[in-house]
């Protein structure tokens, strides 16, 4: 795992994409192939389940992602995977908190306890913990600052000091994902907002220097056509793309965006 912290971080999310292996492999190779020069971008894709085992054989300079992990380890949780398992098949980095799987149909509603649970039992596993937190709306009284106040304090309650800094924070503001009805964009000054907040969130239940370390990402329906602004002046240490990121071409640009950024 990667020790540098200067290092800008790209996470792919293909969420329930491609449908089949082939078409996974020709996806992850294509990247590979166009990023095989980059140096200072640490390049993460977090594919479904199924595909994390074959793709770990296609390069040694992607790090695979889960986009998921359950806080037990073994025991009857029918359907479930844990961190150790994910970590044993080769897999560093796991989605935790998502806003879809915050949300129902498909995560079925998990709260803030619940991701807790499995950032603690990501970090004990091994895994780095990529948090999502995020409004679903930017309300005139500003009452969304408590809303990710409390994702993050609450999803990160009980983890130790020096684990603090292992978490990758996606601030992923759901009014601007694509799968957001009505969505509407988001811009770098917004990210950069959040995450001033943010980092004065994690100061205030660890120390300056933990929050300064702690990097944070911007997750907002990322494209190669913004990623430059949100990366240069969004105030985050990289970004996590999701529609973007299924297009290996797009994502591929985005990665070069990042690289050839001064540090």
């Amino acid at each position: 795992m990667p020790k540098n912290k200067v290092n800008k971080i790209i996470v792919g999310n293909w969420k329930m994409n491609p449908r089949d292996l082939k078409e996974a492999k020709k996806w992850f190779l294509s990247i590979a192939q166009a990023v095989s020069r980059v140096k200072k971008t640490e390049i993460i894709i977090c594919a479904p389940f199924i595909y994390l085992n074959d793709l770990k054989k296609l390069s040694r300079k992607i790090f695979l992602g889960a986009q998921d992990a359950f806080y037990g380890d073994v025991g009857p949780y029918t359907g479930e995977i844990s961190a150790e398992m994910l970590y044993n098949s080769g897999v560093r980095y796991v989605i935790l908190g998502h806003s879809e799987r915050r949300s129902p149909p498909a995560g079925g509603g998990e709260d803030n306890n619940i991701i807790n649970k499995k950032v603690k039992a990501a970090l004990l596993g091994g895994l780095v913990p990529i948090l999502c937190v995020g409004e679903s709306e930017r309300d005139k009284d500003h009452a969304y600052f408590n809303i990710v106040k409390k994702q993050v304090e609450e999803c990160l309650r009980g983890v130790s000091k020096n684990s603090i800094s292992k978490v990758i924070i996606a601030y992923e503001p759901v009014w601007a994902i694509s799968s957001t009805p009505d969505r509407r964009d988001a811009t770098p000054e917004d990210s950069k907002e959040m995450a001033i907040f943010i980092r004065k969130v994690l100061s205030g239940f660890s120390t300056p220097e933990i929050a300064k370390a702690t990097r944070i990402i911007y997750g907002g329906s990322v494209s190669e056509k913004d990623a430059r602004e949100f990366l240069e002046n969004g105030g985050v240490d990289g970004a996590l793309p999701g529609r973007a990121s299924l297009d290996p071409n797009k994502f591929s640009e985005i990665i070069k965006i990042c690289e050839a950024l001064k540090n």
